[in-house]
């Protein structure tokens, strides 16, 4: 395995690739996309161990939406099986994605309680969806200062598992091996990752701005508020169509890559 090294306009391309890539299958990749937000929803309701279990489950879950991306590519229509592509490829390679889950869960719920010691869970809930953010909540001191323990926090552990299930699924890395090379991957492309964040974050807002003022020209706010939501979920389901493509030119491919 071999990491590549690419120009920071890389991160353009990527954007459009995942965009070009899913109007190819759009059903096919937007219900695979909900599919996915409905198993990691129902799996966190699961009294104690959901958030939890939702989070172990996230690297597979993530993985099957590449190897989906990867069909689309090659002009395949994914089939709701690719969800589960990670649990497919044999015992050793299932056992390392659930521990590769596990240690996703641990950083994650590890961030969250440090954010909570900091402002008594005020950030925690209102991230997890337990509570409703007022005003006044989020100009607290301490608010702030739990929310950025927790960005300081997740922004590594993000960009140690961005890569981690695709090369524990098609390079057979180990799991701690596979955190190691995300890492280093996403630091010596720094800027291609920068700009790839930049142009979603670009995009979203657009997007927001062009449904907020198509209410306002038609004198229906409530229309914007009801076309955006599936709005950003489309948005989303093109993200992580993305993904594939930042791992792809990221590192070279094994000689019999399977899906």
């Amino acid at each position: 395995m071999k990491l590549n090294l690419v120009p920071a306009r890389t991160g353009i391309l990527w954007v459009k690739l995942g965009m070009r890539t899913f109007f190819k299958q759009p059903l096919a990749l937007a219900g695979l996309f909900f599919m996915f937000m409905a198993v990691m929803t129902v799996a966190s309701q699961i009294p104690y161990i959901g958030f939890a279990l939702a989070m172990t489950l996230l690297p597979a879950a993530t993985l099957g939406l590449m190897v989906a991306t990867r069909e689309a590519i090659d002009g395949r229509f994914p089939m709701p099986m690719v969800l589960l592509a990670a649990f497919r490829a044999g015992r050793q390679q299932a056992r390392a994605m659930l521990l590769l889950g596990a240690l996703y869960a641990v950083g994650f719920l590890g961030a969250m309680a440090l954010s909570y010691l900091v402002d008594g869970g005020n950030f925690a809930r209102v991230y997890l969806g337990g509570a409703t953010p007022s005003r006044e909540m989020m100009l607290e001191g301490d608010f702030q200062a739990a929310m950025w323990v927790f960005i300081g926090l997740h922004l590594p552990l993000s960009l140690m598992f961005w890569h981690a299930p695709a090369l524990v699924h098609w390079h057979a890395l180990p799991p701690i091996k596979s955190l190691f090379f995300s890492l280093v991957a996403c630091l010596r492309n720094f800027w291609a990752y920068a700009v790839f964040a930049l142009m979603w974050l670009a995009t979203l807002l657009l997007l927001v701005a062009a449904i907020t003022t198509l209410g306002a020209l038609l004198g229906n706010p409530g229309l914007a508020v009801d076309l955006l939501f599936p709005a950003l979920l489309l948005l989303a389901s093109m993200f992580f169509t993305s993904l594939y493509f930042t791992f792809r030119d990221s590192f070279q491919p094994p000689p019999q890559a399977p899906l």
